[in-house]
């Protein structure tokens, strides 16, 4: 079976549409019908050679919703005709890590990393070569085989646009506040960088009842926008944030400092250090070139403050079980989607679209996939 597909045949490159083979899924594997793919900043980092991909060719694509079309030997939680989200990060249920709740951080993540499926070898191929797929996903395929594991259930009312945006930036960016934050009501939070990811932190801190949801980010436009999501007080740099979070804190800062940069340096978590009060949290969310090293932080006021520097992947969360909550949330009117998407592209706009997002014209871009 031949399908459409953007991909990146070189690192640093651009997507590229070609026409790939794919197989038929193997055990535990399903065939999807992508409707909707998100642009997220991830895939860009591909594009630029920030972060390492297993194997070029390779599908981007980590966001997306679709269709079941086709399922392999033993698959049991899914059946031809369920409509599905990507998760960007799988999760088996039986490791270590998803017995003890972080499916997040599941075993076969390391397939994830170099695209493969589960049994290490490709479904995807361009001209005779195999073709990763970012993420083991690839939604930026028209159809792509995917393992089951990488794949949640979703009631068929949702919109594949909308549901596209649960596969990462929206539970990402939710638990970064619920989760590593451990937002309390009354509290003075930050986020830094109010992106697809950024926006979804100062929801989450807005829904848990912090006090003050202060933005910081230099793009006027999204600093517009951050107020429709429950933002209380925006700011252009993260030292004017700092020095209203400690204006309304009694000089002391704010609790939390979310960083959620599409290029996260490790400039931009010391500013964050710098700008919560004692035993404060930072959230790193964000990520950057993978060569960079080191933090320019004061060791002496993180360890006498009490301060607390916390990595996140999807938030923290399980995926399955974000993905399903936060779509509940969504159709009870307590979550907003619709709105993060500010426009929709073909495939072939997929490099306007990553122009657009560098602009700061986006909160975030959708491919929507031609049936």
């Amino acid at each position: 079976m031949r399908t459409r597909a953007a991909a990146l045949l070189e690192q640093p490159g651009k997507w590229q549409i070609v026409d790939i083979d794919i197989d038929d899924p193997g055990p535990n594997e399903v065939r999807v019908r992508f409707h909707a793919a998100g642009l997220c900043h991830s895939d860009d980092h591909a594009a630029t050679g920030d972060m390492p991909v297993g194997l070029l060719p390779l599908i981007g694509g980590h966001e997306g919703a679709g269709v079941v079309e086709a399922v392999g030997p033993g698959v049991r939680s899914l059946a031809a005709g369920d409509h599905v989200v990507a998760q960007f990060v799988p999760s088996c249920g039986r490791c270590e890590a998803c017995a003890s709740g972080r499916g997040n951080v599941c075993d076969l993540g390391i397939y994830a990393l170099q695209g493969s499926m589960t049994d290490g070898t490709y479904r995807a191929h361009l001209d005779g070569r195999d073709v990763g797929q970012m993420t083991m996903v690839g939604t930026f395929a028209q159809q792509a085989i995917v393992p089951e594991f990488s794949l949640t259930k979703i009631d068929d009312d949702i919109p594949f646009h909308v549901a596209a945006l649960l596969s990462c930036g929206v539970p990402t960016g939710w638990g970064s506040a619920e989760y590593a934050a451990e937002v309390k009501a009354g509290q003075t939070i930050i986020v830094m960088g109010a992106g697809g990811v950024g926006m979804n932190a100062v929801q989450s801190a807005a829904t848990r009842g912090a006090a003050h949801v202060i933005v910081a980010d230099p793009v006027a436009f999204k600093r517009e926008k951050a107020l429709e999501f429950g933002a209380t007080h925006t700011c252009a740099t993260i030292d004017e944030a700092a020095d209203f979070a400690r204006s309304v804190t009694n000089g002391q800062g704010a609790h939390a400092a979310i960083v959620t940069v599409g290029v996260t340096t490790g400039e931009h978590v010391a500013q964050a250090v710098n700008s919560i009060g004692k035993f404060g949290t930072v959230v790193v969310t964000g990520i950057g070139d993978i060569k960079d090293e080191g933090l320019p932080i004061n060791l002496w006021m993180l360890s006498m403050m009490q301060k607390r520097i916390q990595g996140v992947i999807f938030g923290m969360g399980t995926p399955s079980f974000e993905i399903t909550r936060l779509a509940t949330l969504y159709k009870a009117g307590k979550l907003k989607l619709d709105q993060l998407i500010t426009k929709t592209y073909k495939l072939d706009e997929v490099n306007q679209a990553y122009a657009d997002m560098h602009a700061g014209s986006n909160i975030r871009g959708v491919i929507l996939h031609e049936s």
